[in-house]
């Protein structure tokens, strides 16, 4: 990917922190592209807290324009913000009394033996089956073409990026902890890292949602957020592999399809 700051985060430095003062008053309206971690790490907040502070349950979605305070909150507005309010149904309509004659009843036809076919559904979107895993134990992240390529040459691209649709499952492509999940890195949007060794680590970049929060322990194949486009132009997933701190070719390391 173009522009990344592909050493932001070597050697998974993005778990050390700068100390900031608690910001304690207050509010932060959400923009897009930002997550409850980010929001917590400048106000100097430890992102669970700040998220409980606010009501607001795994798996801790926020949206532009909500706002996150900081100071006090009233009982009230913790509950409002923890449970999205649902506009109330209808009530049904009256039907007006008619005599025994007006009312028109369908006779039950017999039935005449045939079955009939079930009404077409729009097919959700599938979470790929992509289990196979090359010699070295890795698997591929998504489903979907693969829309740039690694480069070793300055600030291009640092891994691959898959196309794919919007809310797509984005996968682990192997077993490890998440270390990074979060939307604080310029350039990778909302981003998840995970700590496979003391070797290898794995970055997931773009996503629309984390699935996943820091510190968890991941399978492969598990899915870890939806695919997205923040922090870029379009709907794909930016994935890299760094080798002792340094970006490797994916596609090495990744079974053939």
């Amino acid at each position: 990917m173009a522009g990344c700051a592909s050493s932001s985060w070597n050697n998974v430095q993005v778990a050390e922190r700068r100390s900031v003062p608690r910001v304690t008053s207050g509010q932060h309206v959400v923009r897009r592209g930002e997550s409850i971690s980010s929001i917590a790490m400048r106000y100097g907040w430890e992102w669970r807290e700040l998220a409980a502070h606010n009501g607001i349950a795994a798996p801790y979605v926020i949206h532009p324009g909500q706002k996150i305070q900081l100071g006090p909150v009233r009982q009230a507005a913790a509950s409002t913000a923890a449970r999205p309010s649902v506009p109330a149904a209808p009530p049904a309509p009256t039907v007006p009394a008619t005599s025994q004659a007006a009312v028109a009843v369908t006779p039950v036809k017999p039935d005449s033996g045939k079955v009939q076919p079930p009404l077409a559904t729009k097919a959700p979107i599938a979470q790929p089956a992509l289990s196979a895993r090359s010699r070295s134990g890795w698997a591929w992240p998504a489903e979907g073409p693969l829309v740039g390529r690694f480069s070793s040459n300055g600030s291009l691209n640092k891994g691959i990026d898959i196309g794919g649709q919007l809310g797509q499952p984005v996968l682990a492509a192997s077993d490890g902890s998440v270390v990074y999940a979060g939307g604080g890195l310029r350039g990778y949007g909302e981003l998840v890292i995970i700590k496979h060794s003391d070797v290898y680590v794995s970055a997931y970049g773009h996503n629309r949602r984390l699935l996943v929060r820091e510190g968890q322990q991941v399978k492969t194949g598990q899915v870890i957020a939806e695919m997205g486009s923040t922090g870029t132009d379009r709907v794909k997933l930016h994935f890299e592999i760094r080798r002792q701190g340094k970006p490797v070719d994916p596609l090495q390391y990744l079974p053939s399809r």
